[in-house]
């Protein structure tokens, strides 16, 4: 009854409640990323979704669009900007993806939301994170984030899948502001942002 009923009422009430309560400051974060983007506050891009449904998530924009002389964009270490590193160390750029949350393309608690060309390199087990819809936060976020390797981060997927519950949403809520500041697994070793997934 609570992932079929209530758990997209409390999703619905409670993004509905920050972004009112927020507007004031994603205004203002929105014009200093216009400021350093160039023009760009926010950037979009094709996730996959319950049932492996395509969905545009919403961020705010933490990388320039800096290309090399090949047309390929430069690392993204190179990109970030420095308010781009301050929005994702506290992990702000996830928060217009409340909006993803209203429209019913994510829930608040869940798998993360993948690019679509992934879909191709999962396992039969590992695609059964798409059984409900992905969440802007989860067990694998608080388990590790991106730090812990893409097989670890699908077994915390799937535990979710299998033991979805109120009280468990709440755990991961608590524990998800926890690791907000503290500011834990933001970063993979390798990279500024997380390692592209590359199949088993």
């Amino acid at each position: 009854m609570y992932n079929l009923f209530f758990k997209r009422f409390i999703d619905f009430v409670i993004s509905l409640f920050v972004l009112v309560i927020l507007f004031p400051f994603i205004l203002v974060v929105s014009l200093c990323l216009i400021v350093s983007n160039h023009g760009k506050t926010f950037f979009f891009q094709q996730r996959t979704g319950k049932n492996e449904r395509f969905f545009k998530v919403i961020k705010f924009k933490t990388m320039t669009d800096e290309k090399d002389a090949l047309g390929n964009f430069l690392p993204d270490a190179k990109r970030i900007t420095t308010i781009g590193k301050f929005i994702r160390s506290t992990s702000l750029d996830e928060l217009p993806q409340l909006i993803n949350v209203l429209k019913g393309d994510m829930s608040l608690i869940g798998p993360r939301p993948l690019l679509i060309q992934y879909l191709p390199l999962y396992n039969k087990e590992q695609s059964r994170r798409h059984e409900i819809l992905p969440g802007i936060t989860g067990w694998a976020q608080v388990n590790g984030r991106n730090a812990i390797s893409w097989q670890k981060k699908f077994e915390y997927d799937i535990w979710y899948v299998d033991h979805v519950s109120f009280l468990l949403d709440m755990k991961i809520f608590y524990l998800t502001i926890k690791k907000v500041f503290i500011r834990e697994g933001i970063n993979s070793e390798s990279s500024a942002t997380n390692d592209a997934f590359e199949g088993n």
